[in-house]
């Protein structure tokens, strides 16, 4: 892990850990060094030509550092590069490290743009956006809020490209927008990073990706079998695996026999005893006339009062022994004994409330 800054190794410059030892880093592009030696020559003579104040090294470093900087930042529709997939969640500061692991840092740092085009994490990654644009979206730092909108573009295009679930970009968009218009009218750029116009910008972008989603039209392939093709005892089983009970529902408009295989009480009766507890159920009964419990009403009943299950098919993970926050795929340079012992699934609200401080 690198040191920048006022470092008792050597002050003003950057160091990483090898396996030899700790080493001084050399410039990234040598492009960039030559360009600051030149620029370093060229104040030099300018200066001492016109009997000017000598430039000290501390503003020509800073002078290099910040060319360096914006050659890194120069495009903005990419997320911040980074070679680790995984970062320390630490909450104190010692002698060497200053400062606290944010939110927008561990956001900038777990690669979500890559994680988005992988089907089991596609779901992970929405929900933690929506958590983030509900509560969390004025604690990011300027750099994770360009990442953050430009990670959501990549999720709009990829749904317009393909169809796949755009009821749960539609749920994040409204929520997010309602938290733009909050921000933007209520609160004011007090709370806001950046210049209000840029917000304005923000919000009439993520109006116009609903407006896409909302003329979205499915495209009919007429070629090879269809899901109406299928035998009923294997449309049943493919709704049995459903866990949300409006995708059952959506499925069900596709057809009559579909609609008649979505209508059937043992299916709602095993949603409902999949996230809810019995308890639950017995403060929430609802009856017939002819005297059925009525589990399909029932299950949308109890979601307005309680929490669904969350099921992903993949999730970040955190490791107790190093307090490092990680995609299980990546890994982690783990040092415990057995490190599967110490990895804890994270969900997208305990990611958020790990830097709570």
């Amino acid at each position: 892990m690198p040191f920048l800054g006022q470092d008792w190794r050597s002050p003003g410059w950057s160091w990483i850990k090898t396996e030899d030892g700790w080493k001084r880093c050399e410039s990234c592009n040598p492009e960039l060094g030559r360009e600051s030696s030149q620029c370093s020559l060229s104040h030099d003579v300018m200066l001492n030509s016109e009997d000017e104040e000598i430039f000290n090294n501390e503003e020509c470093e800073y002078a290099s550092k910040k060319r360096k900087k914006d050659h890194f930042r120069n495009d903005t529709n990419t997320q911040s590069f980074y070679r680790e997939k995984w970062i320390y969640v630490h909450k104190e500061s010692t002698k060497e490290r200053h400062g606290y692991c944010t939110l927008g840092e561990a956001f900038n740092r777990l690669d979500f743009s890559s994680a988005i085009q992988d089907i089991r994490r596609f779901t992970y990654v929405v929900k933690l956006l929506q958590l983030i644009a509900k509560s969390q979206l004025t604690s990011l730092s300027g750099v994770a809020q360009k990442n953050y909108f430009n990670i959501l573009d990549k999720i709009v295009q990829k749904v317009l490209c393909d169809h796949q679930n755009p009821r749960l970009i539609k749920n994040l968009l409204q929520d997010l927008s309602s938290t733009l218009c909050t921000l933007i009218r209520g609160v004011g750029k007090s709370v806001l990073v950046g210049n209000i116009n840029i917000w304005i910008c923000r919000l009439e972008t993520v109006l116009n990706w609903q407006q896409q989603l909302q003329n979205l039209q499915m495209t009919k392939v007429n070629d090879g079998l269809t899901l109406s093709d299928l035998p009923l005892h294997t449309l049943s089983n493919i709704l049995h695996r459903f866990s949300d009970g409006w995708d059952v529902v959506t499925l069900g408009q596709v057809t009559p026999t579909l609609y008649v295989l979505s209508e059937d009480r043992q299916l709602w009766k095993k949603l409902c005893q999949y996230h809810f507890a019995e308890k639950q159920f017995c403060r929430h009964l609802i009856l017939s006339e002819k005297g059925h419990v009525e589990w399909k009403l029932m299950y949308f009943t109890l979601q307005k009062y309680y929490p669904t299950k969350e099921q992903y098919g993949d999730t970040l993970h955190f490791c107790r022994h190093c307090s490092i926050l990680f995609w299980k795929d990546s890994g982690h340079p783990c040092t415990a004994a057995d490190p599967d012992s110490c990895f804890t699934p994270v969900s997208p609200q305990h990611f958020i409330d790990l830097f709570k401080f």
